[in-house]
């Protein structure tokens, strides 16, 4: 049983990554911006293969900033 809810946790950040990088692609921001964004998914991305749960929370915090306009400053 919690197998399968791993399993609908994974695909659920899976899912909410992939949308999370083509966000991020299609936003009209500086270069310097786009590259902290990306980098702020990598970690997110790597932080899913060792803690899942974390890793959604991370997610949730990062969309959440997307949809409120809070971007890191670039480079």
């Amino acid at each position: 049983m919690e197998r399968d809810s791993q399993l609908e946790l994974y695909e659920a950040v899976a899912a909410r990554l992939k949308e999370a990088h083509t966000r991020v692609r299609a936003l009209q921001v500086p270069e310097g911006v786009r590259m902290a964004l990306s980098r702020k998914l990598l970690v997110v991305t790597a932080a899913a293969k060792h803690d899942l749960p974390d890793a959604a929370r991370r997610l949730d915090r990062f969309m959440k900033d997307l949809d409120e306009g809070r971007f890191p400053e670039g480079d």
